[in-house]
């Protein structure tokens, strides 16, 4: 199988958290975590505002099919590893295959914030980036002044590479952004069972 026929993940979870692809029964759960984040992950991506409706995630869902079945890129939600609600989206995308690197994004709805989530997910995006969609780079680009994305990429254990200029367009106007990213020998060895045999965390 190649990695342009990639299927959609069903073990990307830790316990508590699990990524997986969009359903098209998503729809609504999914609008109406982005009208609760207006006010926080609103004020960074244009695309998160209060008039956020059903028809805009059906959209959505629409274009993440497609980058998926093309291999463009892997969008998938955040969700309740027990009762599968939806905490907020995380992405491997803008996929690059001549340069084998690639973007991780994420969001977390408001009322899940500060507890976690966007690390603990995105340790699971970073295992799949490497070890399933083969990248040899990856990169997380947050506004200079997006200061909780910035601390989520760090505890990510991405490496801070520079303040680029202009990068980003937020309300429409260019920012500043802060370059992070990771190569697969950051990413921490596997844990060691008594025998010696390794497990995967």
């Amino acid at each position: 199988m190649t990695i342009d026929t990639l299927p959609y993940p069903h073990d990307l979870g830790d316990g508590v958290v699990s990524l997986r692809a969009h359903r098209p029964t998503d729809a609504e759960a999914l609008a109406a975590a982005v009208r609760e984040s207006a006010a926080t992950v609103g004020r960074w991506q244009d695309w998160c505002h209060e008039g956020y409706g059903t028809a805009d995630a059906e959209t959505w869902l629409a274009v993440c099919r497609k980058d998926w079945l093309l291999g463009d890129g892997y969008e998938m939600l955040i969700v309740d590893a027990r009762t599968d609600a939806v905490l907020g989206g995380m992405g491997v995308n803008q996929r690059n295959r001549e340069q084998r690197f690639a973007n991780l994004g994420y969001w977390v709805r408001e009322s899940m914030q500060g507890h976690g989530v966007a690390t603990r997910a995105g340790r699971l995006a970073i295992r799949f980036a490497f070890e399933t969609v083969e990248v040899a780079r990856l990169e997380i680009v947050a506004a200079w002044d997006n200061l909780p994305s910035r601390k989520t990429a760090e505890r990510l254990g991405g490496t801070f590479e520079g303040r680029l200029r202009n990068r980003l367009v937020v309300k429409g106007i260019s920012v500043d952004a802060a370059m992070y990213s990771l190569i697969a020998e950051d990413l921490p060895l596997p844990e060691r069972s008594p025998s010696g045999s390794a497990h995967p965390l």
